[in-house]
């Protein structure tokens, strides 16, 4: 048996807690508290009140102020707690507390609450582009910005398309990721900006925008943006008018926000389904080197996969470190002739005899002096929605994996994350 009590509150359409009807706010505030409780709430056909008045939906002229009950049931060890902040709410009612024997409580994890909308979500007035606006104006604005993706809009406001980091890399002329630009030399910086400049942003987006609506439901555009494989929406409004944008971040902190602390529930002996742990979303594909690899070869292989990182690992395939051609810029940093042929070798085949110094250099740079050793890492064990808290906190789109006894099982990804939190919530 489990030790649960039960709350009940007898209020009345009427009652208010600031200008909230009561029944709303207590709804609220069990639902924030984040504990493992039920809540119930149930509208009377007919009642009478301390004062004499009586509510009935037999005739008309009274079918006014009907009573309601609250139900809340809940762990005992939550109860001080919950009516600590009911007494406040309740200003016209009766809080009664009562013991229950629970014999099982089972919950299923939902992900994200079905109730939420676009709009409960989104992010509000974004910064925008016009298909006429120079690339430049693009870049400076994903720049100075924590996402990857601008909407694209017409004169009246419309979305016709989106420019993210990928365009300009792949159609644009941009030699470097955004974030690789944001630490290079600012003589190199605004040399990129001067010949961006040049160019239009309809040359480099992707048309015809796909846009989801602010009023329909969350799940709506989760679905959508898996099945196009988008990282981000444009929201409109019922005009087809811009007023947000939708990303996967912005999907992830309403995660973060709602979920409750799942691990605790299950502390309390409550069965808890439908949850997703780390190792079921774990990428295994992700490259790994030996310490003592050189350079030459981690750059081809960060080319030739998606991930753009390799794992550093011992004999035994504890994880050493990580190299990103982020790793490679700050080591590279100080020889700035040196690391245009570098990104050079990345983006594209190194030319036989180009750089000859710095050709030889890459080949006696082992991965251990270019790798970070100070990467969050993660076990398989973890619960999704703590993975999905800690690359929100950290603004980080990867994480590597580790076992128990620290070796190397892959990594996970927004996408993953995203993919599988829906998929146990359909």
């Amino acid at each position: 048996m489990l030790h649960y009590q039960a709350i009940e509150i007898f209020t009345n359409e009427d009652a208010r807690y600031r200008s909230k009807p009561v029944a709303d706010a207590v709804v609220q505030y069990i639902r924030d508290v984040k504990i493992a409780a039920r809540c119930i709430v149930t509208r009377g056909v007919a009642g009478c009140y301390e004062s004499g008045e009586v509510a009935t939906g037999r005739v008309e002229v009274l079918s006014f102020n009907l009573p309601i009950r609250i139900y809340i049931v809940l762990p005992a060890a939550a109860t001080e707690q919950v009516l600590a902040g009911l007494e406040e709410r309740v200003a016209d009612g009766i809080i009664a507390l009562h013991d229950l024997k629970v014999v099982s409580h089972k919950a299923a994890n939902t992900f994200f609450p079905r109730q939420l909308t676009v709009r409960d979500v989104m992010t509000p007035d974004p910064q925008y582009v016009t298909a006429e606006s120079p690339l430049s104006d693009a870049a400076r604005l994903l720049l100075s910005s924590i996402f990857t993706g601008l909407p694209v809009v017409d004169p009246q406001g419309r979305p016709v398309g989106v420019i993210t980091q990928g365009d300009l890399l792949a159609r644009g002329g941009l030699p470097l990721r955004l974030g690789l630009l944001a630490v290079s030399e600012q003589d190199g910086l605004e040399a990129i900006m001067s010949a961006l400049a040049h160019k239009r942003v309809a040359e480099s987006m992707n048309t015809p925008a796909v846009t989801v609506a602010a009023d329909r439901p969350l799940t709506e555009a989760v679905e959508l943006m898996l099945a196009k494989e988008l990282k981000r929406l444009p929201v409109v409004d019922t005009g087809g008018r811009l007023v947000g944008m939708l990303s996967r971040l912005d999907i992830f902190k309403t995660v973060m926000r709602e979920a409750p602390d799942w691990d605790a529930f299950r502390a309390q002996d409550i069965e808890v389904h439908n949850l997703r742990i780390v190792a079921d979303i774990l990428r295994r594909d992700t490259r790994t080197v030996l310490a003592d690899t050189t350079i030459d070869k981690v750059i081809r292989i960060i080319d030739g996969n998606d991930i753009q990182r390799v794992a550093v690992v011992n004999a035994e395939g504890k994880l050493l470190g990580m190299i990103a051609d982020s790793d490679l810029l700050h080591y590279f940093k100080p020889d700035q002739e040196g690391l245009r042929y570098l990104f050079a070798k990345i983006t594209q085949p190194f030319r036989p005899g180009s750089a000859p110094d710095l050709a030889t250099r890459l080949a006696q740079t082992t991965a251990s002096e270019v790798m970070h050793t100070d990467m969050l890492t993660v076990p398989e064990g973890m619960l999704i929605e703590e993975a999905i808290r800690l690359m929100t906190e950290k603004s980080l789109k990867r994480l590597p994996v580790v076992d128990d006894s620290g070796c190397f099982k892959g990594m996970i990804s927004r996408d993953s994350l995203l993919r599988t939190g829906f998929g146990q919530a359909s």
